[in-house]
C-alpha cells in the first residue's frame, strides 16, 4: 500500500506542478550555445530558498563551453533534516538541444493539450526536473522531522557532454560518496523503467592524406576523399559485419542497441565550404585532406582499449594494401560503459516505489547513449546511482516534444516514496 499522506500531498500539488513545468519550458535553455543558464538558476534558487533549501549558484569556470558571453551556471539546493542520515541527490539538466523545424506548437509555450505539456525540453528533462522539486517539496512538509538530506541540482551542458555542468561539480566533491549516498537523474526513461547505466562511447576524428593539384589534372595529385572512400568500403566490408555479431548482457534499449555500433558523424573533404551568400564556383583543385568523425557505441563486456585498436588496425590494413595511403587519427572523447548493481539501495527502493505506486515491477534498462551518470561513477566516484523519470525516451529531441501531466504525477509520487524509504521519517 502506498503511503496516502505523501501520494495525496503529490496530488494536492498537481496545478503546481505543471505551472513549474511551464515556467521551466518558457526559459530557452538552449545549447549550443548556452543561453539564459544563469536565469533558471535564478529561477530555481527563488523557488528552493522558499521552499527551505539552502542554495548555492555555481559557475563552472574554464570549464569547456564556459565563456563570458556563455557562462555555465548550476545550482545545487540542500535541505538537512533535523536528524543524521543518508543523503539523496536528485539531478537534472537543465539545458535543452535547439528547436529544429516540424513544430505545430510553440517551442517555450509550455502549452497544454490533452493532458500534455508541450515545449522544448518537456521531456528531456525539465518534467524530469519539476517532478523532483515537487516530490522533495511534498515530503518535506509532510515529513518535517525526516532523517538525512536531500539535494537538488539543476546542472549545465549535459547535451554536450555535461563537462560545464555534473563534471565540474564531480570535480569539486558535490558527489563524493561521503557526501551523497544516493542519485536519482530524472531522464525520461518511462515512469516504470529504472536505468541502470550505459553503453560506452569512443569519439574520434580520422583524416586521410592527399597531395594538392590542378583538379584538371588529378593525376599529378593525391586525392584524400578517394582514400577516405576506401576506409568507409572497408568499414562496409569488415567493421560494421563484425560489430553486429558483438551482443551484450546489459538490458539496453532499443533492442538494435544490443550491438555494439559505428555512427559516421560527418565527412568532409577539399576545400572549406562558402558561405550561404557565395555565388561564385569552387576552385578547380585535388583534395589534400579529408576527415570524418566517428561515434562508436561499445558494451560493458567490450574494452576500450579493443574498440580503438579495432580502427587503427582497419587504418594500418590499409596502408599496407592502398598505394601512398595515409592517415591520422585524434581521440575525442571516450566514456566507459556503466552499470549499477540491481540490488544497490537506490535500485531497490525506487523498485519497491514503483511497485505500490503503479502496482507493477520495474523494467531494468540501460540507455543507449550516455548521460551524466558517466561523470557521477568516473569521477565521483558513486555507484549508487540510476536514471528515473516521467516522459517517453523516443520523444527527447523530436519536434512537439512532451511530458504527460499523469506521468509526471505517478514520477513524483515514486520519487518523494523513494524519499520515504531511504530516509527515516517521524511517522
Amino acid at each position: 500500500m502506498t503511503n496516502t499522506n505523501l501520494t495525496r500531498a503529490i496530488d494536492a500539488r498537481r496545478d503546481d506542478l505543471v505551472a513549474l513545468t511551464q515556467d521551466l519550458i518558457r526559459i530557452a535553455t538552449l545549447n549550443p550555445p548556452g543561453e539564459n543558464y544563469r536565469e533558471i538558476c535564478l529561477y530555481l534558487d527563488k523557488r528552493l530558498s522558499a521552499s527551505g533549501f539552502d542554495t548555492q549558484l555555481i559557475r563552472a569556470h574554464d570549464a569547456i563551453g564556459d565563456s563570458n558571453k556563455h557562462p555555465r551556471w548550476n545550482i545545487v539546493a540542500r535541505h538537512q533534516g533535523p536528524h543524521p542520515g543518508d543523503c539523496i541527490h536528485f539531478n537534472s539538466h537543465h539545458d535543452v538541444v535547439e528547436v529544429g523545424s516540424g513544430w505545430t506548437k510553440d517551442p517555450f509555450g509550455g502549452q497544454i493539450e490533452d493532458g500534455k505539456i508541450y515545449g522544448r525540453g518537456a521531456c528531456d528533462m525539465k518534467g524530469g526536473l519539476a517532478a523532483s522539486i515537487i516530490a522533495a517539496e511534498a515530503f518535506i512538509a509532510t515529513y518535517p522531522n525526516h532523517a538525512g538530506t536531500i539535494e537538488i541540482s539543476a546542472t549545465a551542458d549535459e547535451e554536450s557532454g555535461g563537462f560545464g555542468g555534473v563534471a565540474y561539480l564531480a570535480e569539486k566533491g558535490f558527489f563524493n560518496p561521503e557526501r551523497v549516498q544516493h542519485v536519482i537523474i530524472p531522464e525520461p526513461l518511462n515512469k516504470n523503467r529504472i536505468c541502470l547505466g550505459h553503453r560506452g562511447v569512443y569519439w574520434a576524428e580520422i583524416e586521410t592524406k592527399g597531395r594538392i593539384a590542378h583538379g584538371s589534372m588529378p593525376f599529378l595529385g593525391d586525392c584524400a576523399i578517394r582514400h577516405m572512400g576506401a576506409v568507409i568500403r572497408e568499414m562496409e566490408d569488415t567493421l560494421f559485419p563484425a560489430l553486429a555479431e558483438k551482443r551484450t548482457d546489459m538490458p539496453v534499449v532499443p533492442e538494435g542497441a544490443k550491438q555494439s555500433t559505428l555512427n559516421i558523424n560527418s565527412l568532409h573533404g577539399g576545400e572549406d565550404e562558402q558561405a550561404a551568400d557565395y555565388t561564385g564556383l569552387p576552385s578547380p583543385c585535388v583534395p589534400h585532406s579529408a576527415r570524418m568523425i566517428i561515434d562508436r557505441r561499445f558494451l560493458i563486456e567490450e574494452n576500450l582499449s579493443d574498440v580503438k585498436t579495432e580502427i587503427r588496425d582497419l587504418l594500418d590494413q590499409l596502408s599496407q594494401t592502398r598505394p601512398d595511403f595515409s592517415y591520422e587519427i585524434r581521440d575525442l572523447h571516450e566514456v566507459e560503459p556503466t552499470m549499477t548493481a540491481q540490488n544497490a539501495p537506490i535500485v531497490t527502493a525506487t523498485s519497491r516505489a514503483i511497485t505500490r505506486v503503479m502496482g507493477l515491477t520495474p523494467d531494468y534498462v540501460i540507455s543507449p547513449g550516455t548521460y551524466d551518470q558517466k561523470h557521477i561513477d568516473r569521477i565521483g566516484r558513486l555507484k549508487n546511482c540510476i536514471a528515473y523519470g516521467p516522459g517517453i525516451l523516443d520523444l527527447a529531441h523530436q519536434p512537439d516534444e512532451y511530458v504527460g501531466i499523469d506521468d509526471m504525477i505517478d514520477s513524483a509520487k515514486v520519487m518523494t516514496l523513494t524519499l520515504q524509504d531511504l530516509l527515516s521519517t517521524d511517522d
